[in-house]
This record gives structure tokens, C-alpha cells and sequence, in this order.
């Protein structure tokens, strides 16, 4: 067992997380203001976490679990994301998603997240507009996309996975917008509301009997007999067992030093459409399309049982191994994503965007997660590679898994994946790496 761990600093994420502030409010926080025992404590109340405390649960009904969560419920990570989880291979690293070899491992264990989050919803009542199974569509705007489709069109064909490959007329049908020459729809998808859920996972798991602090960052985590105390602003948690759902917050601990890609990624949302707008607009009220190219631009309609009838719209990225991400890095992203969305909904032009935020991502150069145990009675269910939703719900299960001495598929297949890669030194790290990502962002073009 090692000395004490303290987070030397903490992911700053410009901007509101929108998903979370287009629902209801939320009850008043519980903060940790004491000092608290615990058999296992999960610090972070994402899809990591708070997949790991359901498992817990599920391996041992009378375990005392707490979990640390820094800022509210949904505040976080997992309010900033786009909210597909995903069951295919979706590799960001290639130029049409296919995987590197192991693809129909991936698909099973991503419909085993997905099916955890299914009995999750039925069990606590989650409302079922935040877990919708509708599929997606990968759109393509241009002959090199067209391309990437049927690539990936094939690659489905040799797993034997359905798809239905969409027109030109289709997809404005679809989506309202004449910019998609082409799609190619699959229907293992599910279009999350990513607050609503991540919401409603953690009020099933308090009425469970787990112990959610929020506002609460844990601060420092030092030996203490066989286990662990973990200090919070107000409190502390003496705790046998910790696992760690942080993703790449896991480097302030110390952990995986020069080997994780710390990345930000970029959104907008629109202000609720009128009657008027809806007109203009067409299409279907819900749907989800991602971009061929894996560095293009990813659209997203909900409607009133999501939060409004909304269109968001997601590209850009930045690496940022400090995590702090400027006001001008949003500002620049944010003119960016304006341009993308009148290029899609010219019908739309010069609406004004209502909310604009950035997300945390975690990446490792050559793909894997960081889903084992780090030290003594320590587990990290973290490095999700931009998949944060199925993978995070799996490593979060893994890791509960590996804390209660359980052997499955999920922790076989992590806790036999490498080390992260070393990254280049700094400067070159960020600077090269922002150099690649502004070419590729040039080169998707009009994805």
C-alpha cells in the first residue's frame, strides 16, 4: 500500500451542462459534513460510478457503498455528452469506426452495458423517454463519406449485424435537412437524455440504501489500517475498498503519469423551437446522427419528453493534459458548431444558440481502458475513449466485479488489455496533438 494520494487539480468544464438544465430541478444536494465508515466507496456519480455501485449491490445486498460525487449529479461529464450508447464498434481512432479485431467480443459486452442500464431503468422506474432504443444513423455528406458507409456497411455485413442504408430523400425525412446526401441507419443504439438517466440511476440507488454525497470532491486518499480514509472538504469516509469512476481525473491522483489523453470535446443546444421553427424545420422529432468521419460533426433532435424540442450539435476537440480548457477555446468551438448547424438547417439560420459547454474525454493512444485494480483494496473503472456510456457502464461493473473477487467476461477482458501507451513529452504533446485534431477537423469537411 502507498502513501497518501492527493488530487493536485481538478477537469474545469466551461459552460452549463445543458442536458441537466433543461429537466426539472433537481431535490437539495447531501454533502458529506462528517466522518462517515463505508465498506466501499466509489468516488465519482457517473456512468462509471454509479454502474459500480449498482453492481455492488447486486454482489452483496448488505454492503455499506458510498459514493463522492465533486459537483451535482449530472453536472459533470456525464450531463456533457451526446447521450448514445452505443452496442457497435465505434473506434474514434479510425476512419469509419470499424474496431481493431475483436469486435464481436465489444458488441457483446456492449449489450451487456446496455442491458444493465435497461433492467436499471425498469427496476427504479427511470422515465423510459431517457432511455430510448431507436437506433442511429451515420450520415454522410459527400463521396469520400459515402465511402466510409459502405465500408463500415460491409465490416457490418461480415459480424452479421442488421443495418438499412438511407437516401438522400430519407434523410430529410428524417432529420428535415437536404445536407445528408446519405445514411446509414443501425438499431442497437440507445438515444439517452444522459442527465435523465444518470438522475434517475442515482435516486434508485439512494432509495437502495447507497449513501450519495454531492458537492463532495475527495480531496486525498491515505492508508488507514487495512483500508482507506478519504478526505472531503467537510468530512471523510472511512472505507475498506475504493473505486475510482473519475476517467482521466484519474492522473491527478497520480496514477497512469504521461498516459492519458486528457480531451474536450465541444456542444451547443438550441433554445426550445416554437410552433413556428417546427415548421420550418420538419422531420422527425427524435433522432440521432453521427458523422461517417469519426472527427465530423454530430447532430442530435429530441422533444418534449427529453427536455424540449431541441437540436444539439457536437464537434470540435481539443487536448488539454492540464484539463483547464479557456472561455476562447469555447468561444472558438462555439462559432464552429453555429456554422455546422446553418450548413445543416439553413431553414434555421441565425438562431442563437442557448446553451454552449464542453465535456472531459479520456483517451490512451493505443485504445485501452484502465479497468483493474491500481494497489491494495484500490479499483479504477476509468478511460473510456470517448465511449463513455457503454464503457463506462462496463469498467463501473468490472470494477465492482474485481472488488468482490468476481471473475466475469467484463474483467477478464480489461484486466488482460496493456498498459496506456506513453504519450510524447510536453510541449509537443499538446501542440502536435491540436495540430492533427485541427487538421482532421479540415479534412471531415462537410461531415
Amino acid at each position: 500500500m502507498t502513501a497518501k494520494r492527493s488530487a493536485r487539480r481538478f477537469p474545469a468544464l466551461k459552460g452549463p451542462a445543458a442536458w441537466n438544465r433543461i429537466l426539472p430541478d433537481q431535490p437539495v444536494p447531501e454533502g458529506l459534513e462528517t466522518e462517515f465508515s463505508a465498506d466501499v466507496t466509489v468516488i465519482g456519480a457517473g456512468f462509471a460510478g454509479l454502474s459500480a455501485a449498482r453492481r455492488l449491490l447486486q454482489l452483496d445486498a448488505r454492503a455499506r457503498v458510498v459514493v463522492l460525487e465533486a459537483s451535482r449529479i449530472a453536472e459533470s461529464s456525464a450531463g456533457r455528452n451526446s447521450g448514445f450508447m452505443i452496442d457497435l464498434p465505434h473506434d474514434l481512432t479510425s476512419e469509419n469506426y470499424a474496431g481493431a479485431g475483436n469486435d464481436r467480443e465489444m458488441i457483446g459486452m456492449n449489450r451487456q452495458a446496455i442491458a444493465f442500464a435497461q433492467a436499471a431503468v425498469n427496476e427504479y422506474q427511470i422515465d423510459q423517454n431517457y432511455f430510448d432504443p431507436a437506433g442511429k444513423v451515420n450520415g454522410a455528406a459527400s463521396d469520400k463519406a459515402d465511402a466510409h458507409n459502405a465500408s463500415y456497411a460491409a465490416h457490418l455485413k461480415t459480424l452479421g449485424e442488421g443495418y438499412e442504408l438511407l437516401d438522400h430523400r430519407q434523410m430529410i425525412e428524417l432529420t428535415g435537412s437536404a445536407h445528408y446526401r446519405s445514411g446509414l441507419y443501425t438499431p442497437g443504439t440507445v438515444m439517452l437524455q444522459p442527465a435523465g438517466y444518470i438522475r434517475g440511476l442515482a435516486a434508485g440507488l439512494k432509495r437502495s440504501g447507497v449513501s450519495i454525497f454531492e458537492n463532495s470532491p475527495a480531496l486525498s486518499f491515505a492508508p488507514e489500517g487495512d483500508g482507506w480514509k478519504i478526505a472531503t472538504p467537510k468530512g471523510s469516509v472511512s472505507t475498506g475498498k475504493i473505486i475510482l469512476g473519475v476517467n482521466g481525473h484519474l492522473a491527478s491522483f497520480g496514477y497512469a503519469g504521461n498516459r492519458l489523453m486528457q480531451l474536450f470535446l465541444f456542444a451547443v443546444m438550441t433554445p426550445e423551437l416554437d410552433r413556428e421553427a417546427l415548421n420550418r424545420l420538419g422531420g422527425r422529432p427524435r433522432w440521432g446522427v453521427t458523422p461517417s468521419d469519426p472527427m465530423g460533426t454530430t447532430m442530435r433532435r429530441i422533444d418534449s419528453g427529453q427536455g424540449g424540442n431541441r437540436i444539439i450539435t457536437r464537434t470540435c476537440a481539443l487536448l488539454n493534459s492540464a484539463m483547464q480548457p479557456t472561455a476562447s477555446d469555447l468561444s472558438r468551438a462555439t462559432r464552429v458548431m453555429q456554422r455546422k448547424f446553418e450548413q445543416r438547417f439553413p431553414q434555421l439560420r441565425g438562431m442563437k444558440m442557448e446553451y454552449q459547454w464542453a465535456g472531459h474525454l479520456c483517451l490512451t493512444r493505443n485504445s485501452v481502458s484502465l479497468m483493474r485494480q491500481l494497489e491494495d483494496n484500490v479499483y479504477s473503472a476509468c478511460v473510456q475513449n470517448g465511449l463513455g456510456t457503454a464503457r463506462g457502464t462496463l469498467t463501473g461493473i468490472g470494477a465492482a466485479e474485481l472488488a468482490c473477487g468476481v471473475d466475469s467476461d467484463i474483467t477478464r477482458h480489461f484486466t488482460v488489455e496493456p498498459e496506456p501507451a506513453k504519450l510524447p513529452p510536453q510541449p509537443f504533446r499538446d501542440w502536435g496533438a491540436n495540430a492533427v485534431l485541427r487538421f482532421k477537423e479540415w479534412h471531415a469537411a462537410a461531415e
